[in-house]
């Protein structure tokens, strides 16, 4: 990931969401809002999604950005609830 300048970790849950803990690296893109900001990001960047639990909102963002001709979307499975009980870094919260 880090050798690849066009990788980028979208958070997709509320900002309140965000700042109780997120990915290190990740921006904070709320699905709600995520096709406001589409224009911003490269359609042949490489993305990993992640909301709570790798459910609703990171497969219907990843749908979202597909439909818009990005190539390549990933969410985390499991979300973030998976990635710390993985005890994979957590930057952020309390």
């Amino acid at each position: 990931m880090k050798q690849d300048p066009t990788f980028v970790i979208i958070d997709v849950r509320r900002p309140d969401e965000y700042a109780g803990g997120h990915i290190p690296g990740a921006i904070n893109i709320d699905s709600t809002h995520l096709s406001e900001h589409l224009e911003s990001l490269d359609p042949d960047g490489t993305y990993l999604l992640c909301c709570q639990r790798g459910g609703g909102r990171s497969a219907g963002a990843r749908e979202v950005m597909e439909k818009a001709g990005f190539r390549e979307v990933y969410d985390v499975k499991g979300g973030m609830s998976a990635w710390q009980a993985a005890g994979l870094p957590v930057t952020g919260g309390v």
